[in-house]
């Protein structure tokens, strides 16, 4: 590790890449968090790497290499939020939302103690804060900082930081933020009702696996449908005109929900990649769909773009 540092020091960026490498999707993450956005994340990410390789000279490696590249990753993402004059929004309102693949956490196969803090409505809540706070929330609750540290980052005192984080976290309690139960049984059972009903074009059945209070938003979109009943009245009008049956789902994950690509038919006959829906699930029933409109997401979770098989 010695060798590699003093490489990366004196200009070896085959060194500096090896050193980064194992830390590019922990660091990827983090900008998404601060940004909300899997594409902002991406370009967040490259301008972390770019100043970290011009500054590498100076890392002295008094603390570990990971938390020197959050230092940077996170003045990035803040400058990024001032440059682009992004503001607290409600949470209707947050328009430049986009889910995060499983595949693509740090480790996918932890995702369950990762949930928490990678959940839909986490992410979005943090959109709602402040930047600074944002920064102070995520800091402190998710990488788990002392509030000296990141008094030293943000260049502020402990009891501002301390401050900050009290208001964040506040915000997100009013926003009724909760732990979502990881995949389950009873999760896949639902998540299987819902397939079937979809693919039969049986609204009733579909209304039924739909929580009585379910809510369907569409980020960018600022159309929100609130209840069983408007939810089902969508499906069976808006996607193909009703006919869901050529509609072609095809199962993933994103935030640590089940998630649905969707395959819509064109004027062609071919079904090609439209949207994802991140579906939530409490007490047997789904309670949220989100739907991202955006096919340009599909390559973030290894999708193409005509359905990989036919359904069942």
């Amino acid at each position: 590790m010695s060798d590699l540092l003093d490489a990366a020091r004196a200009g070896d960026h085959d060194a500096f890449g090896e050193l980064v490498t194992p830390h590019l999707r922990a660091l990827h993450l983090h900008c998404y968090r601060m940004l909300g956005s899997y594409a902002d994340a991406d370009e967040a990410l490259q301008d972390t790497l770019l100043r970290a390789w011009q500054s590498f000279g100076t890392f002295a490696g008094r603390a570990p290499l990971l938390h020197w590249l959050y230092r940077i990753s996170t003045t990035t993402c803040l400058k990024a939020l001032h440059r682009r004059g992004r503001q607290p929004v409600l949470t209707g309102e947050v328009t430049h939302l986009q889910p995060y693949p499983d595949a693509a956490l740090p480790d996918p196969a932890a995702v369950v103690e990762q949930h928490e803090t990678v959940a839909l409505a986490f992410i979005t809540a943090l959109q709602r804060l402040p930047a600074t706070q944002r920064a102070v929330l995520i800091l402190r609750d998710v990488l788990v900082w002392s509030s000296a540290e990141v008094a030293d980052l943000l260049d502020t005192t402990v009891a501002g930081v301390n401050s900050a984080l009290q208001r964040a976290r506040a915000t997100l309690q009013s926003d009724h933020v909760r732990r979502a139960a990881p995949l389950s049984d009873q999760e896949r059972e639902v998540l299987d009702r819902f397939l079937h009903a979809w693919r039969r074009c049986d609204i009733p059945a579909l209304a039924a696996v739909l929580r009585e209070d379910a809510i369907l938003n569409m980020p960018p979109e600022h159309a929100v449908f609130l209840g069983r009943q408007a939810i089902a009245d969508f499906f069976a009008t808006v996607p193909a005109g009703g006919k869901l049956d050529l509609v072609q789902l095809v199962e993933t994950r994103a935030n640590g929900h089940p998630a649905l690509a969707a395959y819509l038919p064109t004027d062609d006959g071919v079904c090609r990649g439209y949207g994802i829906m991140v579906l939530t699930v409490a007490d047997g029933q789904v309670a949220t769909i989100t739907g991202f409109p955006d096919p340009e997401i599909f390559r973030y979770f290894g999708l193409p773009g005509t359905p990989p098989q036919m359904p069942e």
